[in-house]
């Protein structure tokens, strides 16, 4: 069985019909957010059920129909991505993710995405992958937006779940999009891989939507002790160490200030020399604030180091266009 690193904590490997007790276990914990996306939650309820899920998966594998892998952090089964259609006849293939609460915010469903997308273009040659989710399914389609997919279009009223009609987006990534690292490049899109996690890790911090508390603590996993955190969207810099960037807006997204708040990256533009990167983001937000629902953008500058422990965010510095309020 293969096994590939998801950063120094975490897996991907197959998930097959004999590792039926632990995805059902894992679904449980999972069920109350993954079961409104994907229906064949719903259908395993108990080991047999969820032994037929993995089964079906096993079967298309065999018909190289579409495969289905688990991620594992720190030994325990937290999500996974899959092909739920593939076509090598037509060269298209579809790709999805799911992911219980304990394996948020670390960016391991998009780096695990990343290795299908990139199996599928370079070594099974597909033009094009696909990304199919709800309108409503905002987790899924950040994710597709880090992936650098297109949204090409909104089917209304696709598919029905629980007696309601929904609509569907369709994302897609082609394969001369994609980038394609040369192989000497391998280590250069590790560490890419690797800086993107780190990223995701600190945008997904501040999500609260949906009712989830938002634990910026893990922004002190990411940057080394002694980080700096910029604003400069007044006349002077305001400059933060880790506590005091993170304590005022843990305070703001727990006590009502900020709610259904979310922030992602639309863009990026990474450099690594050696131990040394640096990324330059652009990035969207939204949410209520004290109730009224406002959007906004902005622009982030990340330096990185390479330490003893890993790639860890030295500095970062961001600019906000100013947000615009819906009344």
């Amino acid at each position: 069985m293969f096994t590939l690193p998801l950063g120094d904590h975490a897996q991907l490997r197959p998930l097959e019909p004999w590792q039926a007790p632990e995805f059902l276990a894992h679904i449980d914990r999972a069920r109350v957010s993954v079961d409104p996306w994907i229906p064949w939650a719903t259908f395993s309820t108990d080991l047999d059920s969820a032994t037929a899920t993995l089964q079906r998966y096993a079967d298309r594998l065999a018909q190289d129909a579409g495969r289905i892998y688990g991620i594992w952090l720190d030994g325990t089964l937290v999500g996974g991505v899959m092909f739920t259609r593939f076509d090598s006849a037509s060269g298209v293939c579809e790709i999805g993710c799911w992911l219980e609460q304990a394996g948020e915010g670390k960016g391991l469903v998009t780096q695990a995405c990343r290795m299908l997308i990139d199996w599928a273009f370079q070594e099974r040659g597909m033009s094009r992958v696909e990304w199919w989710v709800a309108a409503g399914n905002t987790r899924s389609i950040d994710v597709a937006r880090r992936l650098g997919m297109t949204r090409d279009g909104v089917l209304r009223q696709h598919s029905s779940y629980r007696g309601t009609r929904h609509d569907s987006e369709v994302w897609s990534v082609l394969s001369q999009e994609w980038p394609s690292p040369s192989l000497g490049d391998v280590s250069g899109s590790r560490v890419q891989a690797e800086l993107d996690r780190l990223m995701g890790v600190f945008m997904g911090a501040f999500n609260n939507t949906g009712g989830g508390r938002p634990e910026l603590g893990v922004i002190r996993d990411v940057f080394i002790p002694q980080g700096r955190i910029i604003a400069n969207v007044e006349d002077e810099p305001v400059i933060y160490d880790l506590d005091a960037f993170i304590e005022p807006r843990q305070k703001m997204l727990t006590d009502g200030t900020l709610t259904e708040f979310r922030e992602w990256e639309v863009a990026e533009r990474t450099e690594i020399f050696g131990s040394i990167a640096h990324r330059f983001s652009e990035y969207r937000k939204s949410g209520f604030h004290h109730g009224e629902w406002f959007e906004g953008s902005g622009r982030k500058t990340t330096q990185f180091l390479r330490t003893p422990s890993g790639w860890r965010m030295s500095s970062m510095a961001w600019d906000d266009v100013p947000a615009t309020v819906t009344e």
